[in-house]
């Protein structure tokens, strides 16, 4: 009896970890352009973003829990 083989078997490692390479390399690339942009963050925007998390309701609904009371 005669089994048919092939090459892909012979090359499953290095595919796999081409594979592997590839996402540690797309993540690594997102990792790093967070902390860039983390560290080169002007002053403005941080407090921007901060005045944003600051008020859990919006302008308009706190304008008319102010008349309500």
């Amino acid at each position: 009896m005669r089994f048919k083989t092939t090459t892909v078997g012979a090359l499953h490692p290095i595919l796999f970890f081409a594979g592997v390479y590839v996402v540690v390399l797309l993540f690594s690339i997102f990792i790093c352009s967070t902390i860039f942009y983390s560290c080169n963050a002007t002053k403005t925007t941080l407090v921007k973003k901060s005045e944003q998390k600051g008020s859990s309701l919006p302008a308009n609904a706190t304008a008319s829990l102010a008349e309500a009371k």
